[in-house]
């Protein structure tokens, strides 16, 4: 039985991650594209990768938190049922990794949505004006 959850777990982090980059990709592709005027400003051809990357973090916080928030109840409850001192300390330990894993993700997130507008401003500012 764990080993199904593990593959379903794994399956759902699959597919999202496909999801993601084949929206990047068709995002990246269709604004890569030539327009009529000669020169494209930076703005106009990072805003909508800008626009994409915040509304992919705005998902990402609250999902990792909450599969975060499962993966160490079900760890938790692993570690709980164990009998045996050698399977009680292994739990223990991959409680505790999964915790500073999850942490670690969670702040790593939060500070790239908390430094895109302040990289997208210093971009536009150190950039050649037209």
């Amino acid at each position: 039985m764990k080993n199904t959850v593990k593959r379903k777990f794994m399956l759902m982090a699959a597919r999202i991650m496909g999801v993601m980059t084949v929206g990047s990709a068709a995002m990246i592709t269709a604004f890569a594209a030539p327009s009529d005027s000669s020169k494209a400003s930076l703005d106009d051809v990072t805003s909508p990768i800008i626009d994409l990357l915040k509304n992919v973090l705005n998902v990402l916080i609250p999902l990792v938190a909450a599969v975060g928030a499962i993966f160490c109840v079900s760890l938790g409850l692993k570690y709980s049922k164990a009998e045996e001192p050698q399977e009680r300390e292994k739990a223990k330990q991959h409680l505790k990794s999964a915790i500073i894993g999850f942490v670690l993700i969670f702040v790593l997130v939060v500070a790239l949505r908390i430094a895109t507008p302040i990289f997208t401003d210093w971009m536009n500012d150190n950039s050649p004006k037209n």
